[in-house]
């Protein structure tokens, strides 16, 4: 009984383990594929339409990183270090 729990846990182990591995490597791929994207963007001049920028925007003028941040986050569905990173570029 022991040695089966033992397999089993294993099994568990590794499969979580190559899981892993496999989800890193798709999100390398992602970021790179986005990266190669962000290029073409600028190459051709083209800028993300940001929902409601003008009211983040304004939230950037009267000094409410804070609150422009948030607002972002809601309006893209980004990542705090993203969010940030696009409204510390908007002041």
């Amino acid at each position: 009984m022991d040695i089966a729990i033992l397999f089993l846990t294993c099994v568990v182990v590794l499969s979580v383990a190559s899981i892993q591995t496999a989800l890193s490597r798709s999100e390398r791929r992602v970021a790179r594929v986005e990266r190669k994207l962000d290029q073409v963007m600028r190459h051709l001049g083209l800028e993300e339409e940001v929902p409601r920028r003008d009211e983040i925007l304004a939230l950037v003028r009267d000094g409410k990183q804070v609150q422009a941040i948030k607002l972002y986050r809601e309006a893209t569905g980004a990542g705090l270090a993203e969010a940030k990173q696009a409204v510390d570029a908007m002041s």
